[in-house]
């Protein structure tokens, strides 16, 4: 984005069980406090859109018991004074991040801040005395991802990733099948996303379109999947060879703006975008666009932007298992195809998340058994984002006690591994060789620790 000031500066000076003795304390004493009315005390750096939404509003209206804010922390003033109003709170709110931490001394820190900043408020609230609760990715390369390792440890304070994809539950229910042996042994897996001309081109509008900010979608996006495909899979990634370049947006286009407001080919661009008809992001963007000017409804066609719309990798596994992936930007529709394939069968699902051809309740799954005829599974849509996802995410992140029993909680070591093999894929896209997982941090795969 357009900086007044650095990022450093921002920080410094301007604003499926419970196991072992330890975890099982810990839910006895996160279930105490569920008895005795007591509200842990959360901070929030970065209030754009995410933030205050998901980890703003929808916690307060669904979660006012257990979470009292007791800070709010963005280098845009205006936009961190116009959500204080939106979430209806009254508690300060700072431009200087250190400021805030020593003020208020939240005893949780959520990250929702651009991207490339993640490790620095990760780090320095751990410092500072917090748990982490961070948005995904946890980071944007593997010199950062170190550094947040590193410091979880120094600080024995806790990082918390809302990987909320592993929530949903069409694809719990790939979990569960998968850990019962629906395949038999998972040889290959092959998995297609597709964003589309929506909410795929919202990413070359933002700040995203940058590598600088997002590591481009190989971590910013793709993270989710790599995430999702190290928990089905039940192993860790340790080789990928990747391609990608940009052919539909930036500079592939005859004409372009600034933004989309005053552009003055609004009426022959098919992905112009008329914020002007949404008044919170009017709000939290355009009225604010004074401070910092950063536009949101920047244009798809500028030229300064650097990260593939198109990408293909192939991953590697500990376990042997060998994956294909893909991921498109300007689909028609959005959503997913992905298969299993095993020693005794294939399970798979085309998920097809906006433009169904035909509107159902149900997501469903497919299982083709060796020498069988497929059985198909209806698992009933979830009411929640994301899939039915953000609201189990929220249960197991905020109440305390709630159980864990499918390991769809994520820490630093699941934060690193998905977001190491997005930065693989993107360092193999520039170098055109393929890429070692352990070569990238001290993290080595098939070891579980950090």
């Amino acid at each position: 984005m357009e900086n007044n000031y650095s990022r450093r500066q921002f920080i410094t000076t301007t604003g499926t069980v419970l196991a072992g003795s330890m975890l099982l304390n810990d839910a006895v004493a996160e279930t105490a406090a569920l008895f005795t009315g007591k509200k842990k005390r959360y901070a929030m750096v970065g209030t754009g859109h995410r933030g205050s939404s998901m980890w703003g509003v929808d916690v307060l209206k669904e979660y006012s018991d257990y979470v009292e804010f007791v800070g709010l922390c963005d280098k845009n003033r205006g936009r961190v004074e116009t959500v204080q109003k939106m979430l209806g709170v009254t508690c300060p709110t700072f431009t200087n991040f250190e400021e805030m931490m020593r003020t208020v001394k939240p005893e949780v820190l959520i990250v929702t801040t651009v991207c490339s900043t993640h490790n620095e408020f990760i780090i320095k609230g751990m410092e500072m005395g917090a748990d982490i609760i961070t948005e995904k990715p946890m980071t944007t390369d593997e010199t950062k991802c170190q550094a947040i390792i590193d410091a979880e440890k120094r600080t024995g304070k806790k990082v918390t990733v809302t990987f909320n994809y592993r929530y949903s539950p069409h694809r719990a229910k790939m979990w569960e099948m998968l850990r019962a042996g629906a395949v038999g042994k998972i040889t290959s897996v092959d998995f297609h996303w597709y964003l589309d001309i929506h909410h795929g081109a919202d990413y070359f509008r933002r700040w995203h379109r940058l590598r600088e900010f997002g590591g481009s979608l190989w971590v910013h996006k793709a993270t989710h999947h790599f995430d999702l495909l190290n928990w089905w899979i039940d192993s860790d990634p340790t080789e990928v060879f990747a391609f990608g370049s940009l052919e539909h947006y930036g500079k592939n286009n005859s004409f372009r703006s600034t933004n989309c407001r005053p552009c003055e080919h609004k009426d022959k661009c098919k992905f112009y975008f008329d914020m002007t008809k949404d008044k919170r992001l009017m709000a939290l963007y355009a009225d604010n666009e004074k401070y910092d000017g950063y536009l949101r409804d920047g244009c798809v066609w500028k030229n300064d932007i650097d990260i593939f719309d198109k990408m293909a990798a192939s991953i590697k596994y500990a376990n042997g298992v060998q994956v294909s992936y893909s991921c498109t930007t300007y689909s028609p529709y959005e959503g997913y195809r992905i298969a299993f394939n095993g020693t005794e069968g294939r399970l798979e699902a085309w998920i097809q998340e906006s433009n169904p051809p035909v509107k159902l309740d149900y997501d469903e799954l497919m299982l083709t058994k060796n020498f069988e005829k497929p059985e198909f599974i209806k698992v009933p849509f979830a009411e929640s984002g994301h899939g039915g996802g953000d609201k189990l995410l929220k249960d197991r992140i905020f109440i305390p006690g709630t159980a864990d029993n499918l390991r769809q909680s994520a820490g630093v070591r699941d934060g690193a591994l998905s977001c190491l093999v997005g930065i693989a894929a993107r360092k193999s896209c520039d170098s055109g060789k393929p890429v070692m997982i352990g070569d990238l941090t001290s993290l080595k795969p098939g070891v579980q620790k950090v």
